[in-house]
């Protein structure tokens, strides 16, 4: 673990976990199959997947690695798998933010769960509609001081990262105008959202003791930041990306995201100081980048001016470098990143695909690529 104050540095372990949507295999439409699809996965995944919120979703977890490689070997793996044991079903699993033409009233939350039905007695038709899917990325940080501290530190690096995960442009059958409207559908929450500034561990159990006894949370599990230091695992767990159609991007946001703790774990002043409380400014720039993802301008981190997304990004990955090298990570991340920026998001490919060949048929194709099969070219 890096040491905030000593400089002493081992390699910072990552894990995944990936939200899917369900979808009928001949035509792409959600199903509410999810708890099929996790009974037939379980033999040969185990507890690496579990139902989620609705119906039409599961989740899979990766293990904890130290390298990119089998960090990207292992969502490979799991995606694999999952696809074959819903293959039998009629059903497939589809990696995207937003479902592209399904709608979420004929879905349901998993009430089988007593923690989803508790959710949607609370919140209603908030969890109900929460019919998207993210990626989320766990750096192991076992200081609890450490956790709060780079958690302050990331907040203005994080737009970046959302807009070169962007995979949601549709939304109940009509495009949204957004590269992740998942982003928008998800901060509706009144936990969601950027962290406020905390000084200290103490000031983190004292928020979520007050939330508690405000009825607002049953506990820290319900927090839904961008950042959060985890309530199950000595991890800060980055929830700012859209699931990716390809789990080899989802390794590059990974590599990304683990060179930012580092970062923010070893320099003073990777930026500047992190503003208190809950920075407009910041709530800005992830607006920005749920719009336009890696097209048009976004918020540079460091200087906190617009520019040219391609620009802001190389900029961010150079920044971001001595942590890269740190863990042997440049390479692989320099590479995917390019790539991103050449090919475009996923949600640029989304859209690219459905005006040619139609949503239905874009959706298929979405879903081959989720398992592996087809390349992100249209």
């Amino acid at each position: 673990m890096v040491s905030l104050t000593s400089g002493r540095f081992a390699p910072l372990t990552v894990g995944v976990e990936e939200e899917f949507f369900v979808v009928d295999a001949g035509t792409g439409a959600l199903v509410p199959r999810g708890r099929d699809a996790v009974t037939a996965a379980s033999n040969e995944l185990g507890d690496s997947v579990t139902s989620e919120l609705n119906r039409c979703q599961v989740e899979v977890n990766s293990a904890v690695s130290t390298t990119l490689d089998a960090l990207g070997s292992d969502l490979g793996r799991l995606r694999r798998r999952l696809a074959a044991a819903c293959a039998p079903l009629g059903v497939a699993p589809l990696a995207a933010g937003t479902h592209p033409f399904s709608t979420w009233q004929s879905q349901g939350v998993e009430r089988t769960v007593d923690r989803y039905a508790e959710m949607e007695q609370r919140y209603q038709i908030l969890a109900r509609q929460q019919v998207i899917c993210g990626c989320h990325v766990h750096i192991g940080v076992e200081d609890a001081a450490a956790r709060i501290e780079i958690m302050n530190r990331s907040r203005v690096w994080l737009p970046v990262i959302l807009a070169l995960s962007a995979n949601s442009p549709f939304w109940q059958g009509d495009d949204s105008g957004y590269a992740s409207y998942r982003t928008e559908v998800w901060q509706r929450w009144p936990m969601a959202g950027m962290p406020p500034f905390l000084g200290s561990p103490d000031d983190y159990d004292a928020l979520v003791a007050e939330l508690v006894r405000a009825g607002a949370i049953d506990d820290a599990t319900h927090l839904y930041w961008y950042v959060r230091p985890s309530a199950r695992y000595p991890t800060l767990e980055f929830r700012v990306c859209d699931v990716c159609a390809d789990p080899q991007r989802t390794v590059v946001l990974a590599g990304l995201l683990r060179a930012l703790v580092w970062t923010c774990a070893t320099d003073p002043c990777p930026t500047p100081p992190a503003p208190r409380g809950i920075s407009y400014q910041t709530r800005a720039a992830m607006w920005r980048a749920a719009r336009y993802g890696v097209q048009e301008l976004l918020v540079d981190p460091v200087t906190s001016e617009l520019g040219a997304a391609a620009d802001v990004i190389r900029s961010v990955v150079d920044r971001l470098g001595p942590g890269l090298d740190a863990h042997g990570d440049r390479a692989r991340v320099v590479e995917g990143v390019e790539r991103i920026l050449a090919e475009g998001s996923d949600a640029a490919w989304q859209r690219q695909v459905a005006a040619v060949k139609g949503r239905r048929a874009m959706t298929l194709q979405l879903a081959e690529r989720t398992e592996g099969k087809a390349a992100g070219k249209s």
